[in-house]
């Protein structure tokens, strides 16, 4: 426990605050640290290892935490909101997991296959009560260019004619299955990489690798994403068949395709893709502005894929316009399968985005959703549920998945309590699989590729956001042009790495030249503030009080010295030097390796007339070190030359609002003097404090009395080279 007592210390005391004056008597605050724990790191690690493996009913509800909250679950007020909520989401899954397949270049059943099964392990395995999980238009996009690559490099004809066409074969005769065989193949292998990647994330507890990705940077990858989504799925708009580029200029290269192929425009894809245009985005736009109003969204996406395939099917749009159709789509249930682990070296690094993507929206989801209605979520077992989400379902031709955004809204909006919800809507995507599927033959890929463009109205609308965020904070915005337009216009992993290192170097760039001010004294207050932001601020005669508004370390040390200099006007090497070169110096600042400082503890004792003419007005300089949350041993460097400097010329130097940590560091290091020693005065806890002692012993000295003692240099890093 934290001694602090109020009490006059001894003349000889060391003390961590004000120093008495000799006329005035002074309170002071004496505070008594914490002994160590004396714990060592071996068996900090080994306690941290025993309780991560330790076997029980406890770690077994962490795991499955339905085990907690289902025992607890109130059908009677719980249920009705939970069957509503899963209907609903299920009805607006089943179009999109179709279209998402071919977004993922894989057929539409295993879209609907992915949706099912993650819904139920999710429930089982996550803590938040609230978040969708199933096809991401973002991941999808990530899946199918892997996917894409690897079929270019088996040698399978290009993927872009009409779903269900399975007849290409790899060229080369090395591969046993079709087209679509392989592709969900590497999709399936795929998901098991990104599944363990997050699993062994969440199990090293490392869910804070989610910070990282701050909200400009996801919110720009998320945009960029967005418009290349839009230019992969305009040639089915169109009913182009063009090749899928894929990597570095992906996104102009397509574009051009389009335009040079734009004579071949299918005009039944087009007119069904406007049609369909006009009525989904007027009626979405109704559903989110009159939500409030509306017990549930209108199912607007269903209802067309509903009218568009019946549509297609009796006027047989595929034999007379040559419309895209999605084709046959199975019932049932295939047998389990096991990922191709020969794929594993080619894919393990296209899995590691994708699983930072995942997890990221994922776990960002569930904290937004459970602090909204009050419950805590954990994104380390976040991280573990959606892991199992990909990692098990890919055993049953199933590709990556994580929470999406469109789908949770839509269960949150709509009364959901818990995860039951998800169970439902598998349910309803159960019906899709064993019965309803093969309804779908005659469905336009058209349609398909209108409603994946539909769903991205959201990352769109961030562009409405930039000039407020301009106003907010210019980095962060160029950390959103950055990403977007890398994600864009280079690749999407490309665009997610250079988002992420361009957001860390911005940080870099804020520590490494942060706000530096000069402090003045609010009237009749102890408070000081920034001068050249406030007015009526006055200045203490022959005080500086400088502030670093950051942590002081070897990026900004240089910096930290340089605005010192230029804030203060007193650049204590040259004055040090322009005094040497004068004659008669050598019993001036420059005379001694303790320089005026020493000569100053002997001013009562000597003639005025033999003192140590001043070198500057400003005899105190305050250094506020409330905003620096660390010192490293660099800072620390500069802290001492710092001092020894100023020392040189006449000016003491006076630390101010230095946390515990920074003190113990100054103790450690020999901050003017020896750990422990009297260094410790030059410390206060707060700037009025310092002020307070710099004004007595500026008195002390002009009155020729002997003033408060301060501590001897002992360190020989600080003697200064002659």
């Amino acid at each position: 426990m934290e001694d602090v007592s109020s009490q006059e210390p001894a003349p000889n005391k060391d003390t961590l605050g004000s120093l008495k004056s000799q006329e005035t008597p002074q309170t002071y605050i004496s505070l008594e640290e914490h002994e160590p724990t004396g714990c060592s790191s071996r068996e900090l690690v080994l306690e941290k290892a025993r309780a991560a493996c330790r076997c029980s009913s406890l770690s077994l509800r962490r795991l499955l935490p339905v085990l907690e909250w289902l025992p607890q679950y109130s059908p009677r007020t719980q249920l009705l909101g939970d069957v509503v909520s899963g209907l609903l989401v299920g009805v607006v899954a089943i179009p999109q997991s179709i279209s998402y397949s071919l977004l993922a270049n894989q057929d539409p059943i295993y879209g609907i296959y992915t949706n099912f099964f993650c819904n139920i392990i999710y429930a089982a395995a996550a803590t938040s009560r609230h978040a969708s999980v199933g096809s991401f238009g973002v991941l999808c996009l990530m899946v199918g260019q892997s996917v894409t690559r690897h079929l270019q490099l088996a040698g399978y004809g290009d993927s872009s004619t009409a779903l269900g066409d399975n007849s290409s074969s790899p060229r080369n005769g090395t591969e046993a299955c079709d087209r679509s065989c392989y592709a969900i193949t590497v999709a399936l292998s795929l998901s098991f990489l990104v599944g363990l990647y997050q699993i062994l994330l969440g199990v090293l507890q490392m869910g804070f690798v989610a910070v990282y990705l701050s909200e400009p940077l996801l919110g720009g990858f998320v945009t960029g994403s967005s418009l290349t989504i839009i230019t992969s799925q305009m040639k089915y708009l169109l009913g182009l068949k063009i090749p899928r580029h894929e990597g570095v200029g992906s996104f102009i290269l397509t574009w051009v395709d389009l335009f040079r192929h734009i004579h071949n425009t299918n005009i039944c894809d087009l007119l069904t893709s406007l049609v369909a245009l006009a009525i989904i985005v007027p009626i979405k736009e109704l559903n989110e502005r009159y939500k409030e109003r509306m017990k549930a969204p209108f199912p607007i996406e269903l209802l067309v894929v509903i009218v568009a395939t019946v549509t297609s099917h009796y006027f047989d749009f595929q034999q007379r316009y040559k419309a895209a159709v999605c084709g046959h789509i199975p019932t049932g249930f295939r047998k389990p399968t096991v990922p191709d682990i020969s794929l594993f070296p080619s894919l393990a690094l296209d899995a590691l985005p994708i699983a930072v993507i995942g997890f990221a929206m994922t776990v960002s989801l569930a904290e937004i959703f459970g602090k909204k209605h009050g419950y805590a979520v954990s994104a380390n077992q976040e991280m573990i549920a959606i892991g199992l989400c990909n990692l098990i379902p890919s055993f049953f031709y199933c590709f990556a998945s994580s929470a999406a955004l469109t789908k949770t809204l839509l269960k949150e909006s709509t009364g959901s309590q818990t995860q039951v919800s998800g169970l439902v809507t598998s349910l309803v995507l159960l019906l899709v699989l064993l019965w309803i599927s093969p309804l779908f033959y005659s469905l336009q890929t058209s349609i398909l590729g209108v409603v994946t463009i539909v769903n991205l109205r959201g990352g769109l609308r961030k562009f409405r956001d930039t000039p407020r965020m301009w106003q907010l904070s210019k980095l962060d915005t160029v950390v959103w042009w950055a990403t977007m337009l890398c994600s864009t216009l280079v690749t999407t992993e490309i665009g997610l790495l250079v988002g992420v290192c361009f957001a860390l170097l911005c940080i870099i760039f804020r520590t490494q030249r942060p706000r530096a001010t000069l402090l003045g004294k609010v009237s009749d207050r102890e408070v000081y503030e920034d001068q050249a932001t406030y007015k009526q601020l006055s200045s203490i005669a022959n005080v500086k009080i400088f502030r670093f508004e950051c942590s002081l370390y070897y990026a900004n040390k240089d910096y930290f010295k340089a605005v010192l200099y230029q804030k203060t006007g007193v650049d204590p090497v040259l004055l040090a030097a322009r005094t040497n070169t004068e004659p008669g110096s050598s019993g001036g600042c420059w005379g001694t390796s303790f320089g005026c400082l020493r000569q100053a503890r002997s001013r009562a004792e000597k003639p005025a007339a033999d003192a140590c003419p001043p070198c500057t007005d400003m005899h105190t300089l305050i250094l506020d070190c409330g905003a620096m949350q660390f010192i490293d041993t660099a800072g620390l460097s500069v802290l001492k030359e710092t001092h020894q400097d100023y020392k040189e010329v006449g000016v003491q130097v006076l630390l101010a609002n230095c946390n515990p940590s920074i003190r113990q560091r100054l103790r450690e290091g020999g901050w003017a003097g020896q750990a422990g020693g009297p260094g410790g005065q030059l410390a206060f806890h707060s700037i009025h404090d310092a002020v307070q002692f710099a004004e007595r012993w500026h008195r002390g000295e002009s009155r020729g009395k002997q003033a408060p003692p301060l501590p001897e240099t002992e360190d020989v890093n600080f003697q200064v080279s002659l």
